[in-house]
């Protein structure tokens, strides 16, 4: 597997593609063993797709781009001004408050950092904030969507390790708001230093908030009917994904009205673009994964760990530097894919709870996602608010260390993680 590994370091350092860097890597782990028949890698790239469960990818891809095309983001975009107008650094408290909304709605923290890009980001220059502080809390902010369910990180890391979807689902609620609770705090002592005033000179009065609260019911309303679904049994995983895409069309044509013909094409689209790519690693990767469980690499690093420590917490801590440090050369997708299947043996052998360590490692590889050199939301904000990574590096430490405390926190107190699963499903 060592030369797998290293061919995989060397096509992606070329600027091979992830997805035929990872192919490619697989299939000379099969040259190499001459006891497995070469028409295996063939059927292991089609039976990953046959896969029941990851039938909730593309249908909760499909259904995040239906509701962004329904009208629901105008007025969750409304309620989060409503809520948080009065607080210094107004229009980034709503970039904060919104990712948390819509962390239902899109999944996705580039999608969801790229979209208020371009909805706020606008804003937020001609109300005098610096284009690499605006672009910084953009895409922090983003990774709110990867805790809030439907998160995709969540179903690749449910599926693979075989762990309950609905849990993984539950337990990234209590994160989700720490992390807009952190961020929230973060903004409002950078943005006092650089004196980005409040929109509103008193906060809102508790009638516009149920007002505008109601107008975006349809909206809230979606991850918690997902969650009752899971829990009582009325949907699998993968039937909860084509309830959401009903959901988003209903919403879309009966509720709100504002769903066309010509945006059911382009959500149509854009799925098609989202799940061939995401589906095209997933098959692939399994050629990696075959070898790590042939290889038995989890046997081997858990001994490699019990014998550095016995303490839990200390192991936990070097995987999560570990993956830290990953995320940020490698897309936190792969990462899901490759090292699910190797960690999940090594934390359930130390007594971590797999829903517990799932949710934390799903957040701290998309950290990657907003860091050098490969962060590809860290591209995109910076590309569509036009700053240099230098300077959005500059503005985005306080952020960064506003999540390492909420991943630290999940880390002391698991049951800030495991509090919501247990009280819906039952201890673990």
């Amino acid at each position: 597997m060592l030369l797998v590994f290293i061919l995989f370091g060397v096509f992606l350092i070329l600027g091979m593609p992830v997805a035929f860097a990872i192919g490619i890597s697989g299939f000379v782990f099969f040259i190499q063993q001459p006891a497995l028949p070469f028409t295996m890698p063939v059927q292991l790239v089609l039976s990953e797709t046959q896969n029941f469960t990851l039938l909730a990818i593309p249908m909760f891809m499909f259904a995040g781009n239906l509701l962004n095309n329904t009208g629901i983001t105008s007025r969750l975009l409304k309620l989060s001004s409503v809520l948080a107008g009065h607080m210094y650094g107004t229009l980034a408290q709503v970039t904060v408050v919104l990712s948390t909304l819509m962390g239902g709605v899109s999944g996705s923290a580039i999608a969801d950092s790229s979209m208020q890009a371009r909805i706020l980001g606008p804003e937020m220059t001609e109300r005098g904030y610096s284009r690499g502080y605006s672009a910084a809390i953009i895409g922090y902010s983003a990774l709110i969507c990867i805790a809030i369910p439907p998160g995709i990180g969540l179903v690749l890391y449910g599926s693979i390790g075989e762990i309950s979807i609905g849990r993984l689902f539950a337990g990234g609620i209590v994160p989700g708001l720490l992390m807009m609770v952190f961020l929230m705090i973060a903004v409002s002592f950078t943005a006092r230093r650089k004196k980005y005033l409040p929109e509103r000179e008193k906060m809102a009065s508790l009638k516009e908030i149920i007002t505008t609260f109601f107008t975006s019911l349809w909206a809230l309303m979606f991850p918690v009917i997902l969650i009752v679904g899971l829990r009582f049994g009325l949907m699998t995983p993968s039937e909860a994904g084509a309830f959401a895409s009903v959901y988003a069309i209903f919403i879309g044509i009966l509720v709100y009205k504002e769903l066309t013909w010509e945006k059911f094409i382009d959500a149509i689209r854009y799925t098609i673009m989202d799940v061939g790519m995401v589906m095209f690693l997933i098959a692939l990767s399994a050629l990696i994964s075959y070898g790590i469980v042939w290889e038995r690499i989890p046997v081997v690093l858990s001994q490699f760990l019990l014998g550095i420590s016995e303490n839990p917490n200390v192991i936990f801590f070097i995987i999560l530097v570990f993956l830290f440090l990953l995320g940020m050369i490698i897309d936190s997708t792969v990462i899901i894919l490759l090292l699910t299947s190797i960690l999940v043996p090594v934390v359930d052998k130390i007594g971590i709870d797999l829903v517990h360590f799932g949710v934390v490692m799903v957040i701290t590889c998309a950290i990657g996602l907003l860091t050098p050199p490969v962060g590809v939301a860290m591209y995109s904000v910076c590309s569509i608010m036009e700053c240099s990574v230098g300077e959005y590096m500059k503005q985005c430490v306080p952020f960064l260390i506003a999540l390492f405390c909420v991943i630290a926190l999940m880390v002391f107190f698991p049951q800030l993680v495991l509090f919501i699963p247990d009280l819906i499903f039952g201890p673990g």
